[in-house]
């Protein structure tokens, strides 16, 4: 065992250029980190350059340096997808060859909206993509005087369904999203995660969702990284959403978010103040959320620039038998058409204090290269569902 610890940081969406197969899916010419460089005409990223993203692509303002205690490469995504649950299972040794449903550019078929309203007694108002909150000033109102649901999706697979928690109590709330849930294992519908959301406030101008926020999602297809670590008595502690990508399976504990910071920060409060053996899995949402999927490059590469800040602080608190591993888990190019995720590869910086010999290492196949990498430092066997290989690099 080299590590004790091993942190990965998932920067959602942060993609470095356009998968071989990118055109299959519309994204043909897509890079999340250069093109946000290069709109915001350079980036201040002192840490991660360091870390050898300049190795990764043209990334503006960065540059080839010498990083002797980190390592630097790109992954492919060997699953068929771009989204949330795809990479993030992969990266755990999940191969997914199906892509989930996913209902962007239409909004979900009349059939499951009847089906739905019938079986929780509530009328359905939305039911197009949106993000959270823009939904909330376009419909909060009428819901709060109809008392009807308001069911939304996104670039995800994924329902949501939110509610004044006034006119719908949290527990009513959370019996119509098992329903969808229920209603949405079918094959016709297969969608990876239904949620609840359920909001506060007295009309649009002061609307705000609440921590009541519950997830209903599918489990892992097969055994993971996060399952064996587990089983074997390591620490697996999830940080933002990660508990909910993986429906808890394989987590030993969790912690909510709030922000990209509010996850650094616990991130750095833990490597601070507790000593185990074991996972720490972080999800970093508002790259994706709040800046991809509203191609905002500026507010992207500002949001980089600050993760630059924390990742230099926690990099400060490591130990010697400390592994930080940043990467992504699909791209999200806040240049590019729509609003969808982007088929992309990603970047995986590799940090320790102990690394000497760290330099550019060639392309990895999968992401799942990271769950492989994990188990091995813990002396553990991949299950026989699961895809990837060690980068023997890190372990040596």
């Amino acid at each position: 065992m080299k590590y004790k610890r091993i942190f990965v940081i998932v920067m959602d969406s942060a993609g470095i250029g356009a998968m071989d197969d990118a055109a299959k899916f519309g994204d043909a010419g897509t890079n999340t980190f250069v093109h946000t460089s290069e709109r915001c005409g350079g980036l201040d990223i002192p840490t991660l350059n360091a870390l050898g993203i300049g190795d990764l692509g043209p990334v503006k303002g960065s540059s080839v340096v010498e990083h002797k205690h980190a390592f630097s490469l790109i992954l492919n995504e060997a699953s068929n997808g771009k989204d949330t649950m795809t990479g993030h299972w992969e990266m755990m040794g999940i191969l997914t060859t199906k892509p989930f449903k996913t209902f962007t550019d239409t909004g979900f078929p009349p059939e499951l909206i009847k089906e739905l309203e019938e079986k929780t007694g509530h009328k359905v108002i939305g039911n197009y993509a949106s993000s959270g909150t823009e939904i909330l000033v376009k419909l909060g109102e009428e819901q709060m005087k109809t008392g009807a649901l308001i069911v939304y999706t996104s670039a995800d697979s994924v329902l949501q369904i939110a509610a004044h928690e006034e006119v719908i109590p949290v527990p009513e709330l959370y019996r119509c999203c098992q329903i969808a849930r229920d209603i949405c294992l079918r094959p016709e519908y297969l969608l990876g995660r239904i949620i609840a959301r359920p909001y506060v406030g007295t009309d649009k101008t002061n609307f705000k969702r609440t921590s009541n926020r519950h997830d209903y999602a599918l489990s892992p297809s097969g055994v993971t990284a996060m399952n064996i670590l587990k089983d074997n008595g390591f620490e697996v502690s999830c940080v933002g959403k990660i508990y909910d990508i993986f429906n808890g399976s394989g987590a030993t504990r969790t912690q909510r978010t709030v922000s990209n910071i509010d996850g650094m920060d616990k991130t750095i409060a833990e490597a601070k103040n507790l000593d185990y053996k074991g996972l720490c899995f972080v999800n970093l949402v508002e790259f994706d959320s709040e800046y991809g999927h509203r191609r905002n490059p500026i507010g992207y590469g500002k949001a980089i620039e600050d993760f630059d800040k924390k990742l230099k602080e926690l990099i400060s608190v490591m130990h010697d038998d400390d592994l930080i591993m940043v990467t992504a888990d699909h791209g999200n190019d806040p240049t590019h058409t729509g609003t969808d995720h982007t088929r992309e590869h990603v970047p995986l910086l590799c940090y320790s204090p102990s690394i000497t010999d760290g330099r550019h290492l060639e392309s990895r196949s999968t992401f799942a290269d990271i769950g492989a990498t994990i188990l091995k430092n813990f002396g553990l066997e991949k299950a026989p569902n699961m895809i990837g290989e060690p980068i023997e690099e890190l372990l040596k």
